[in-house]
C-alpha cells in the first residue's frame, strides 16, 4: 500500500523516491508544487515568483505571483479573475524551456483553455493534471492522453458510483423540465458554476435549439471571453434589475444565489442545480434543490481508470477528492503504485463540480 502524502510535513517535502536516486522533478513546499530544475510552482496556493497555471479556477489560479505560464485561450480568462498580470500563453503541444526542463501544456478538457502540464527533464516524464474530463465538450479542445513517467492526477470523483450520462440524455432531460415550468407559469432557474459548467450548458442549448437563457452577471463577465474566443453559445442575455416575474428562458446563476434577492425577482421559481454531485440523491436534497442534472467538467471513475492505464505510469499520485478509494483501487486491482498527495485544490461541493 502506498504511503499517505498527507502525513508529510517537510518544507521540501518529496513527491517521489522512486526516481532511482535521481532528485523527483516535483516536490510539495508551503507555498504548493514545485519544480526545482523549472524553478517554478505548479497551481500555487500562495504568491511565488513563477506560476505554472492549469486553468483559471479560484482554487488553481491564484493572485499575487510575479510570472504566470499557461495554455494559449487561457489568458483571457485569467485576467478576467486576476486582474492584469503578466502571462506567457504557450500553443498546446509546444514544448519550452524554463530552467533546466522541457514544458509543455497539453489539452485537459475541463474548461477553456484547462491544460495538463507535462515536465520533461530528459530523465523522466512528469505529468500533473489538473482537474480535467474526457466527455465531448464544444466549449474547449477534448482531453489527450499523455504518457509518462509519474503522473499526478485529480480524483475528485473516485468512486465506482459516479458513471456520467451522455449530454443527449441530460439536455433531452432538461428541455422536458424546462417545458414543464413554463407550462406552469415558473421561472426554470439552473444553478451552476459559471466558468465553465454554465458556458458548456449554453453552447449544449445552441447545438439544439434556438432557445434563449438570461444569465446572472458573472456568467455574462466570462461568457464574453468564451465567444471572444470563438465559442458559439445559444442567445443570452444578461438578468437586468427590470425583469421582473416569471421567465419563458432558462435563467442560469452561480449556486450561491439560490437564495438571493436576484432569483427573487423571477418569482415563482423552480431551482434545478447541474453538478456531478446530482448523481447522489441525499446531496440534492440536502442542497434544498428541486432538481439535479448529473454535469461535471471532471473526469468520472471509468475515465480515471483509462486515463491511468493509458498513460503507462510507473507511479501515480492521486489529489484532489477520493483519494483513498483510488489509490487503494490501483495498488491492490491493478497492481500500479499508487500514493495520495495532499494539495490545497477543491472549491466547495457542488460550487464547481
Amino acid at each position: 500500500m502506498g504511503r499517505n502524502f498527507a502525513s508529510l510535513r517537510n518544507k521540501d517535502t518529496m513527491v517521489s523516491k522512486k526516481s532511482h536516486h535521481r532528485d523527483p522533478l516535483i516536490i510539495r513546499t508551503p507555498q504548493g508544487l514545485y519544480c526545482p530544475k523549472a524553478r517554478a510552482h505548479i497551481d500555487p496556493w500562495h504568491p511565488v515568483d513563477c506560476a505554472l497555471i492549469t486553468h483559471a479556477h479560484a482554487d488553481h489560479a491564484r493572485a499575487g505571483s510575479k510570472h504566470y505560464h499557461c495554455a494559449l485561450g487561457g489568458e483571457g480568462l485569467l485576467e478576467k479573475r486576476l486582474g492584469p498580470q503578466i502571462i506567457d500563453a504557450h500553443p498546446y503541444g509546444k514544448p519550452f524551456v524554463l530552467g533546466d526542463v522541457q514544458i509543455s501544456f497539453h489539452p485537459a478538457g475541463h474548461v477553456l483553455g484547462s491544460a495538463q502540464i507535462r515536465i520533461d527533464d530528459g530523465d523522466s516524464v512528469w505529468v500533473i493534471t489538473g482537474d480535467y474530463k474526457r466527455d465531448p465538450d464544444p466549449t474547449c479542445q477534448g482531453f489527450e492522453p499523455i504518457r509518462c513517467d509519474v503522473l499526478i492526477t485529480e480524483a475528485t470523483f473516485a468512486l465506482p458510483i459516479y458513471r456520467w450520462p451522455s449530454m443527449d440524455q441530460v439536455m433531452e432531460h432538461m428541455f422536458r423540465w424546462w417545458d414543464h415550468h413554463i407550462r406552469n407559469q415558473r421561472t426554470p432557474v439552473l444553478l451552476c458554476y459559471s466558468l465553465g459548467k454554465a458556458q458548456r450548458i449554453m453552447a449544449e442549448i445552441q447545438q439544439r435549439s434556438d432557445r434563449s437563457v438570461r444569465v446572472h452577471g458573472a456568467v455574462a463577465n466570462l461568457n464574453l471571453e468564451y465567444e471572444n474566443q470563438g465559442v458559439e453559445l445559444c442567445p443570452w442575455q444578461s438578468a437586468s434589475e427590470s425583469d421582473r416575474g416569471v421567465s419563458t428562458d432558462l435563467v442560469i446563476a452561480p449556486p450561491q444565489t439560490a437564495r438571493s434577492s436576484f432569483l427573487k425577482r423571477f418569482h415563482p421559481t423552480e431551482l434545478a442545480m447541474a453538478s456531478g454531485w446530482m448523481q447522489v440523491r441525499g446531496v440534492r436534497r440536502r442542497s434544498a434543490i428541486h432538481h439535479g442534472f448529473v454535469v461535471s467538467d471532471h473526469a468520472d471513475w471509468q475515465s480515471l481508470i483509462q486515463t491511468i492505464q493509458q498513460s503507462k505510469a510507473r507511479q501515480i499520485y492521486a489529489t484532489h477528492g477520493e483519494t483513498r478509494v483510488l489509490t487503494r483501487y490501483l495498488n491492490d486491482h491493478m497492481g500500479v503504485a499508487a500514493d495520495r498527495l495532499e494539495t490545497a485544490f477543491g472549491i466547495e461541493q457542488g460550487a464547481d463540480q
